[in-house]
């Protein structure tokens, strides 16, 4: 082949060289792409495996559970048992009380409803009161030393009618029924006056009935 001949096929070898190195470069770097997608997914892989309960987790999240739901049964026991000799007869209405636990939120609710504690369009608590709330303030002195404690009183959307002229409207009533609890369980109970809030509600977070909506919670933040 001649020496001309030859220079004219040069640069059609050289551009099928680097055709050749770009395809292989290409093809390195798809394999580097597709290897760092493997070990993305592998290690995604093991976080899930690694946040899977084990069967010895599920029996200790069981017993956690089963613990949490006594200590509820056991308070609401301690609240709703008959008062000591001398002390005021329970109210019957005692019956309506309810504990409920927010793990996430950190808190212990006593929901009291407003017929145990007070009169119609009233915020004196009423004799029959006093054993339930000196209780609940004997488990918090026990239980949760140091903890705060929220009074959070609730009325139902009924405008007040009987006591009328006592109150501007159910956020104001609200408001004296917290501040009694509040001073009973500091005065009569012993609780520390620096730990215990109070909020009032009003009507805001009414319930399915109007004997429900009334109530008072004692909230107790355990953390």
């Amino acid at each position: 082949m001649k020496f001309g001949t030859w220079m004219c096929m040069l640069p059609l070898l050289t551009a099928g060289a680097v055709g050749c190195q770009n395809k292989v470069h290409d093809e390195n770097l798809s394999l580097r792409q597709q290897n760092v997608e493997l070990q993305d997914s592998l290690r995604t892989k093991e976080s899930e495996l690694a946040a899977r309960p084990q069967p010895g987790d599920v029996a200790a999240l069981q017993g956690q559970l089963a613990e949490r739901d006594k200590s509820i049964e056991d308070l609401r026991s301690q609240l709703t048992a008959k008062p000591a000799p001398g002390e005021a007869p329970a109210d019957p209405a005692l019956s309506g009380l309810t504990v409920t636990r927010d793990d996430r939120a950190g808190t212990i609710t006593v929901a009291v409803p407003g017929a145990v504690l007070f009169a119609s369009g009233d915020a004196e608590v009423k004799a029959s009161a006093g054993s339930t709330l000196k209780k609940l303030a004997a488990v918090v002195k026990k239980d949760y030393p140091g903890k705060r404690v929220v009074i959070v009183g609730h009325t139902d959307t009924d405008p007040i009618t009987k006591t009328k002229g006592k109150w501007k409207d159910n956020l104001d009533l609200s408001a004296a029924r917290a501040r009694s609890v509040a001073d009973y369980l500091i005065e009569q109970g012993g609780l520390d006056k620096k730990l215990v809030g109070m909020q009032a509600m009003g009507e805001t977070m009414p319930k399915k009935t109007p004997d429900q909506s009334r109530r008072v919670e004692i909230v107790v933040v355990t953390r």
